[in-house]
C-alpha cells in the first residue's frame, strides 16, 4: 500500500496475476518478460485476452517463453487484478493460440498469446440432436445439460426462458447456447467458471462509482459521455390475431429500471412517435417474437453511454 503524499488516499497499485495449467499455478518466473496485458470483454462478444512476453535465450540458446511447455494451446489460465491484498477475476478461459515473432532485430523477439474465455471449450464439436423429441423440454433443462458436458455451472440467477421447445441442434454448443439466448432476448456471460443465461440485470447491486473532477476521490484519468438521440423509444411488429386469420401491430416499450432521474427519450418538439419496425425472421413463436422485441426495445433505450479511463489504483476494482 502506497500513501499519496499529496492526498490522504491510500493508493492500492493494481497488479496482474496469470494462473495456467489445470493447477491454476502463477507463472510468476515469466512476469519479467511480460510486456502487456489486454482484455475486452463486452455482453455481446466472448471475452478476449493477449498476454505478450518479450523472450530472450539462455546460455543454451532455449527461449525462456515459448519453449516454456506450460504456455500452449488448450492450457486454462485465468487472468487476475490484485489491488493491494484483494484480488478479483478478470478472465478464465483457454489459451486459443500462441504466436512467436521474430523479427529482424533479434533482441525484438516476442511471443503473443491469444485467449478466450469458457465458451471456447463449447465451440469444438458440431453436434446434431432434436431437444424435446420425445417430450416437450425448457431452456431451464437445456441449459445446465450442455453446461455440464464442460464442467461448467449456471449462474443461480439466470432466467427461466421458455417452456414447451422441440428444437433442433444442428451447430456447435456455443452456437446453439447463443442461439437461445438471442430466442429469449437474454445475455450469454462466461465468468468464474459459470455461464450467465439470463436478462440484462440492471437491478443488481451497483459497482463502485466512478469519480470525474472531484479532487482526492477522482478515480478516472479521462471519462466521456454522449447521448444519441437517433435511436427508437420502442419496437413495433406485426402478430397473428388471436382470433380470425388477420394480424395486429404490437408495441413494446422499453422494462429496464431507470438508471437516472429521467429516462432518456428521442421524442423530438413536434415529430411523430419514434418506433422502430420488427420484421419476422422464419418461424418463430409468439413467446420467443416478443422476447426478441423486448430485447431490442431495452437495447435502444440505452442510448446514454460513457467512455473512459480509470486510475486502478485509486478505484481499486475490476469493473464489470
Amino acid at each position: 500500500m502506497i500513501l499519496d503524499f499529496l492526498t490522504t488516499k491510500r493508493r492500492e497499485p493494481a497488479e496482474c496475476i496469470i494462473r495456467v495449467g489445470s493447477a491454476g499455478l502463477e507463472i510468476a518466473d515469466l512476469y519479467p518478460f511480460l510486456t502487456e496485458v489486454t482484455v475486452d470483454a463486452s455482453r455481446a462478444e466472448p471475452t478476449v485476452a493477449t498476454i505478450t512476453f518479450e523472450s530472450r535465450r539462455d546460455e543454451q540458446g532455449k527461449w525462456f517463453v515459448q519453449d516454456d511447455g506450460r504456455i500452449a494451446p488448450w492450457e486454462p489460465i485465468v487472468i487476475e487484478a490484485a489491488f493491494g491484498s484483494d484480488t478479483e477475476e478478470v478472465m478464465r478461459g483457454y489459451i486459443r493460440e500462441v504466436r512467436a515473432d521474430y523479427p529482424e532485430d533479434a533482441g525484438s523477439a516476442r511471443v503473443i498469446v491469444e485467449c478466450r474465455d469458457d465458451s471456447l471449450a463449447l465451440d469444438r464439436e458440431h453436434v446434431r440432436e432434436v431437444w424435446g423429441g420425445d417430450a416437450p423440454t425448457a431452456d431451464m433443462v437445456i441449459v445446465p445439460t450442455i453446461l455440464g458436458k464442460y464442467g461448467l455451472a449456471p449462474d443461480p440467477a439466470n432466467g427461466s426462458g421458455q417452456t414447451g421447445l422441440v428444437i433442433n441442434q444442428d451447430g456447435t454448443d456455443i452456437e446453439f447456447l447463443r442461439s437461445r439466448a438471442e430466442a429469449n432476448g437474454y445475455d450469454l456471460l462466461f465468468r468464474e467458471g459459470m455461464a450467465y443465461f439470463g436478462p440484462m440485470r440492471l437491478d443488481a447491486e451497483p459497482q463502485e462509482t466512478i469519480m470525474v473532477y472531484a479532487g482526492e476521490a477522482t478515480s478516472a484519468y479521462r471519462f466521456s459521455v454522449k447521448d444519441d438521440g437517433h435511436q427508437a423509444d420502442r419496437v413495433t411488429f406485426d402478430r397473428a390475431e388471436t382470433a380470425g386469420s388477420g394480424t395486429v401491430s404490437e408495441t413494446v416499450d422499453p422494462d429496464l429500471p431507470l438508471l437516472g432521474n429521467e429516462a432518456a427519450t428521442g421524442a423530438g418538439s413536434g415529430l411523430p412517435d419514434f418506433a422502430w419496425r420488427m420484421s419476422r425472421q422464419g418461424e418463430m413463436s409468439e413467446d420467443e417474437w416478443m422476447a426478441r422485441a423486448q430485447r431490442r426495445a431495452n437495447d435502444l433505450s440505452l442510448r446514454v453511454k460513457g467512455e473512459g479511463e480509470l486510475d486502478g489504483s485509486l478505484y481499486g476494482h475490476v469493473l464489470r
